[in-house]
Formats: C-alpha cells, sequence, structure tokens
C-alpha cells in the first residue's frame, strides 16, 4: 500500500514566505479547439474541456498549425500549497493586479503556475519576491 501524498501547507503566511517562484524559461500558448486533438493531447502541459471547446496549454513550437493566444512563461511557486487553503492566490492576485499583471493559474496537488505575459515575467517575480518578503508596498 502506497504512502498517502502530504496535504499542503495551510497557514498563509507561510505560504506566502516560503513560495519560491521559479521561472520556466519555455515559452508556452494557450489554444482552444471545438474538439480534442490526439496530437496535441500527447504534447500539452494542460488539457481542459469546456463546453466551448477544448484548452490547451503547450509550447509555442508545438503551435505553428494553429492560431493561439496568451504568449507565456510559467512562474511554479515552489511551495507545497493544500488545495484547501485560503487566500494564498488571493494575495499573489492582488499584488499582481497592483502592478497591472495578468495571469492565468493552475492550481496542482503539490503547486501552484502562474502563467503570465513573457514580457511580464521580470517584473513577477519582482512582486513576488516582495509578497514573500512581507513586503506591503508591491504597488506600482
Amino acid at each position: 500500500m502506497s504512502e498517502k501524498p502530504s496535504p499542503g501547507e495551510l497557514d498563509l503566511n507561510r505560504l506566502l514566505a516560503n513560495m519560491t517562484p521559479e521561472l520556466d524559461e519555455q515559452i508556452w500558448v494557450f489554444l482552444s479547439l471545438k474538439s480534442p486533438d490526439r496530437d496535441l493531447d500527447q504534447k500539452a502541459l494542460m488539457r481542459f474541456e469546456e463546453d466551448e471547446g477544448t484548452t490547451y496549454i503547450i509550447k509555442e513550437e508545438d503551435s505553428t498549425d494553429h492560431d493561439v493566444s496568451f504568449r507565456c512563461q510559467r512562474i511554479t511557486l515552489q511551495v507545497h500549497s493544500s488545495l484547501e487553503a485560503v487566500g494564498f492566490l488571493d494575495a499573489i492576485s492582488t499584488a499582481l493586479t497592483l502592478n497591472g499583471i495578468s495571469s492565468n493559474v493552475v492550481s496542482a496537488f503539490y503547486h501552484d503556475h502562474l502563467f503570465v505575459p513573457v514580457e511580464k515575467t521580470t517584473q513577477t517575480l519582482s512582486v513576488l519576491k516582495a509578497l514573500s518578503q512581507g513586503d506591503g508596498s508591491t504597488a506600482r
């Protein structure tokens, strides 16, 4: 019998202090198709079904045959956040909003992943570092 994985951190202060953002240098893109694509299923970092179509997050180089939107990079928050943690993503979203940074978040079992516009990655990392250090002056 395998050991049950830890449920992750719930305490907001510890989550923020230990988020340790890590930039993925890969360029990712979002795209939506009316129906699933087997080839993209194999290449996708993520696939999500919606009534309007199938959303994919794929590497930019795998997107040459498709119209894409949101050219971005992924920042993984290395803290093991609980799926039941309250306020963590809200605090991050608020800090990014105050700095005019959009993000799309994917929460997985162990980590949260922020997909931010390529041209905003350096700024995003600075905002996250300030937030992690308890600096409330993350506004522009």
